[in-house]
């Protein structure tokens, strides 16, 4: 069992009611008296495993704070109540040609971070490469000027005399940083040039997070690297292209190495942080994994390991339960930061889940719900899908699972069902209806016959 799909369970099965029946024992019906679960302290919503948490975003609902940017698209009429982030995305949808439009900086940006707090990454990856391009003048002076000062370190904007001001246009900046490139000031300009790229870095994280959640991993890699060419020490970059790198590369035992690096790093400069825990957590399991020589082999290991083991235990039923997590793995979700932009990608996560299920893709179903349930163990709709991915699979943890869910949340089992069928997928919802009824006897049984016989 891989390391999400382990929390997953974990997280999913700690909600579960205790109970003294057997190893295999049938799922008991709802309506039987049961203690109650103990609350779970991961509430909230997350991104998947390893994924880095967008920092600074506004708390209402993806809507951007204070007054926009001059030349930005009008919201409302005079006198009417500042729009829904919903109403203002469909104001600049219908607005012709914006994307095409010439754009500053801060207007690029806004654009970006407004459909990426709203799930449009596709739009989002747009305007976000709009602003960065924006900020490529000064990026590249960075970049020169820093290579002719070598080691030596940087001064900030103050000590420099950048004269910079809260709010100035990157425009402005830019001039700033070009009038001291020409004046042969390498020191001056480098020190200008980072302090004038600090919101382009958080635009580039935004976007190599877009990319990630729009399921284009190597596209991520590339911003992730372009923030860190800038900034070696960005938590956040060093946070999200480790993750990733362990994720999708494993059996690259450079790429992996260099992951552990960046855990490392993240540990090293950021000990406070809440990511140092989780950082500290995934460089022993990269180091485990470079030194079995990749995830093959250490999964053939584990799985070596793990026969060995039951076949050297006392003779029973089979004990259906997940790899052992160690409090420090379970610790690491619970105490990572919970923010709009990680709540949203849960909820698209689970809606992707469902689009999966729907088309018979059961595997990148799971995929999806071992991302979310860690975080959110009493997602009804999570946890019911979940449950008939592994049933669909067919395994080993599907029997505890499915009853878990069934006990806990068979209104959502239920209108997974509902789910299925509105996207084309009657079979399946009444599949799931008719094993819903089947091992929760007592639970709406007119309603699901009525939908059986349809």
């Amino acid at each position: 069992m891989n390391l999400p799909l382990a929390l997953a369970t974990f997280a999913l099965l700690s909600a579960e009611p205790p109970s003294s029946l057997p190893p295999g024992h049938p799922p008991v019906p709802p309506g039987t008296q049961v203690s109650p679960a103990t609350p779970s302290a991961a509430q909230g919503g997350a991104l998947p495993q390893g994924h880095p948490a967008v920092e600074g975003a506004a708390p209402s609902a993806g809507m951007p704070t204070g007054p926009l940017p001059s030349g930005h698209p009008p919201l409302s009429g005079t006198g009417k109540a500042p729009p829904s982030a919903e109403e203002l995305l469909k104001q600049l949808d219908s607005t012709e040609g914006l994307k095409d439009r010439e754009k500053t900086f801060e207007i690029a940006s806004s654009l970006g971070r407004l459909y990426y707090l709203n799930g449009r990454n596709a739009e989002a990856i747009t305007y976000l490469q709009q602003a960065e391009s924006r900020a490529k003048p000064v990026r590249d002076v960075f970049l020169a000027q820093r290579k002719k000062l070598g080691k030596a370190p940087l001064a900030t904007a103050e000590a420099a005399g950048c004269g910079f001001t809260p709010g100035q246009a990157l425009e402005s900046l830019s001039a700033v940083v070009q009038e001291r490139a020409k004046k042969g000031d390498a020191a001056g300009a480098a020190a200008c040039a980072r302090a004038a790229l600090e919101p382009s870095l958080d635009v580039g994280v935004m976007r190599a997070n877009a990319h990630f959640l729009a399921g284009d991993s190597a596209a991520a890699l590339v911003a992730y690297g372009a923030v860190l060419e800038v900034e070696p020490k960005h938590e956040e970059a060093l946070f999200g292209r480790s993750a990733l790198l362990f994720e999708t590369k494993g059996e690259d035992l450079a790429a992996l190495k260099q992951a552990k690096e960046g855990f490392e790093a993240v540990q090293a400069s950021r000990p406070e942080s809440s990511r140092a825990a989780a950082a500290k957590r995934l460089a022993g399991l990269v180091d485990e994994t470079v030194k079995a020589g990749g995830r093959a082999k250490l999964l053939a290991s584990r799985a070596e390991d793990r026969r060995i083991r039951l076949s050297q235990a006392p003779t029973g039923p089979a004990q259906d339960a997940p790899r052992p997590l160690t409090q420090e793995m379970v610790d690491s979700v619970k105490n990572t930061e919970r923010t709009p932009e990680l709540e949203q990608g849960l909820a698209k996560l689970v809606e992707e889940g469902e689009e999966h299920l729907s088309k018979g893709r059961f595997k990148e179903a799971l995929a999806n719900y071992t991302r979310v349930v860690p975080f959110q163990p009493d997602n009804g709709r999570a946890k019911a899908g979940m449950a008939w991915a592994l049933v669909s699979l067919e395994r080993e943890m599907a029997p505890r699972v499915w009853g878990v869910a069934i006990q806990t949340a068979p209104a959502a089992v239920e209108a997974l069902g509902d789910t299925l069928k509105s996207k084309g997928d009657e079979k399946g919802a009444k599949a799931l209806w008719r094993k819903l009824a089947a091992d929760a006897p007592s639970f709406n049984t007119a309603g699901l016959q009525a939908k059986l016989s349809q």
